[in-house]
């Protein structure tokens, strides 16, 4: 199991099996946008804070990035995995749509999770550095997925709990 230093979200899975958070987060997002509904989608619930919808494309960056390191932990020893500033990404978020995000992230997890559910628990310990956390491994970068999509599902939740 990862540390909270090495994985920032590891609080979020609270128990939770990493494999099936992955697994059920597209049908929960599907289901959360359904909620929110397409007249909210692009409104923050407060100043400075994401919308429903820079949520969204934000998983789906998230997941392109997070298959890089997958892949390339698998395919290099002693490789550093490169940051990127969420921030800068979400510049383009207003010019994207809500369904897109979620068709893109959905298409993107399920081929990653083919490549995790292929590559554990063989893989589950090969080593990846990570610049801001430190040395860690396949396992947690599959870890840290799951919390993130946590944290972010939960931030969906609230909003659609707002009428």
């Amino acid at each position: 199991m990862a540390t909270a230093t090495l994985n920032p979200y590891i609080r979020f899975l609270q128990g939770q099996e990493a494999l099936s958070v992955l697994a059920g987060t597209a049908g929960r997002l599907d289901s959360l946008a359904r909620s929110i509904g397409r007249g909210r989608m692009a409104a923050p619930p407060a100043p400075g804070k994401w919308s429903p919808r820079d949520i969204l494309c934000h998983l789906a960056d998230c997941e392109i990035a997070f298959g890089f390191r997958l892949r390339q932990t698998l395919a290099e020893d002693n490789h550093s995995v490169q940051p990127f500033e969420q921030e800068k990404w979400a510049a383009p978020y207003k010019s994207f749509l809500a369904d897109q995000a979620l068709t893109t992230f959905a298409a993107l997890r399920m081929w990653n999770l083919a490549l995790i559910e292929a590559s554990l628990p063989a893989h589950a310990g090969k080593a990846v550095t990570h610049p801001e956390r430190g040395a860690m491994t396949f396992s947690t970068i599959v870890e840290t997925m799951a919390g993130h999509d946590l944290n972010h599902l939960a931030q969906l939740e609230r909003i659609a709990a707002v009428s």
